[in-house]
């Protein structure tokens, strides 16, 4: 059983946003479109420029561009910037629980179904405007307005331990230790299915996916594919389930949930790679659904961040309890899925 304790800037650059026209320098040569974009508007994020190169709103050489193309030197660009609809998120007296704070960071429990930072459709309600409410605008702005204190993310159904940063020297630190792979981030997670080995490294490449905008996938062909590896254990086998302890090596975008469901595991409740969007009580028993969802999000939590401390030097091992939509639902696997 499962004891406790035991995954750039968005300023608005145009008040009016007119067509803005640049020519691909020699050392741009073979950049994708998109990529080439992303680099000359860092106000952008890679999604919103994609958007506008299929909107027809970016032009080479006054021909219609297409995301993978690649430029060549010379080439006349053309974009058209999409308005930005909010520069920064407003301060939300939404509760924090706070796992750790000092003067330079803070680690805060995010609760499920919160929206990291505010986008088209989730201007409210985000993790970004509680932050902005509780610390008073004592945060780091190395990402932008939108993401003050934003070091790393997790998805909106993910809960658990998230890191903040409360100025730019120590965002810069903390993010060199996750490149450096020096921050241990720990993963609870449960599961359908049960893996052939007890623990294992997955080692499997992340991409966007070829069709679905909101999707990613495994790929050793892309050659747009990133590294991605996830050492997992076994935390315990139950009738149909496992409960698994996930400790990813790097950070790509649903890599624990597709790594899982790679080893024949997908996450309970995970709406994109799962194999329901979610749960009752019934079905935990073996019974046909029935009565109101246990749980409706995907099983995955961010319980535990352990780092040492980049300005102090202190050994940091902060633990993200369960949240009480993941204990019940443990709590009826326990009682109606023990392995005979």
């Amino acid at each position: 059983m499962f004891h406790e304790p035991l995954s750039s800037s968005q300023e608005h650059p145009l008040s009016s946003p007119e067509p803005v026209t640049l020519f691909v320098e020699p050392q741009e040569s073979g950049w994708r479109l998109d990529l080439y974009l992303v680099s000359h508007f860092p106000n952008y994020s890679r999604v919103a420029i994609r958007r506008a190169i299929q909107s027809h709103n970016v032009t080479v050489d006054e021909r219609h561009g297409k995301t993978a193309y690649r430029v060549k030197p010379g080439q006349r660009i053309t974009f058209l910037p999409p308005p930005i609809e909010r520069e920064a998120a407003l301060p939300e007296d939404i509760p924090l629980e706070i796992l750790y704070e000092d003067r330079y960071l803070a680690v805060v429990n995010k609760p499920p179904n919160m929206v990291v930072h505010p986008s088209r459709g989730h201007w409210s309600g985000t993790l970004v405007g509680a932050l902005a409410h509780h610390f008073m605008g004592q945060l780091s702005s190395v990402r932008g307005q939108t993401r003050p204190g934003i070091v790393h993310r997790l998805d909106r159904d993910t809960s658990g331990a998230i890191l903040i940063a409360k100025d730019d020297q120590t965002h810069g630190k903390l993010a060199a230790l996750f490149r450096e792979k020096k921050i241990r981030k720990e993963y609870f997670a449960i599961a359908w299915g049960s893996p052939n080995l007890d623990c294992d490294l997955i080692d499997q490449p992340v991409a966007r996916h070829p069709k679905y905008r909101e999707k990613m996938a495994l790929s050793k062909t892309d050659p747009e594919a990133k590294e991605a590896q996830t050492f997992y254990e076994v935390i315990q086998r139950y009738r149909g389930m496992t409960t698994f302890r996930c400790l990813p090596r790097t950070g790509r975008t649903h890599q624990i949930r597709l790594h899982l469901k790679f080893i024949g595991c997908p996450v309970l409740c995970d709406k994109l790679y799962g194999v329901q969007a979610h749960i009752t009580l019934s079905q935990i028993k073996g019974q046909p659904p029935d009565g109101e969802p246990l749980l409706s999000r995907q099983a995955l939590h961010s319980h535990r961040l352990t780092f040492e401390h980049p300005e102090t030097g202190e050994s940091l091992d902060l633990v993200s309890p369960l949240p009480a939509d993941l204990k019940q639902t443990l709590a009826a696997i326990e009682q109606f899925r023990r392995a005979e």
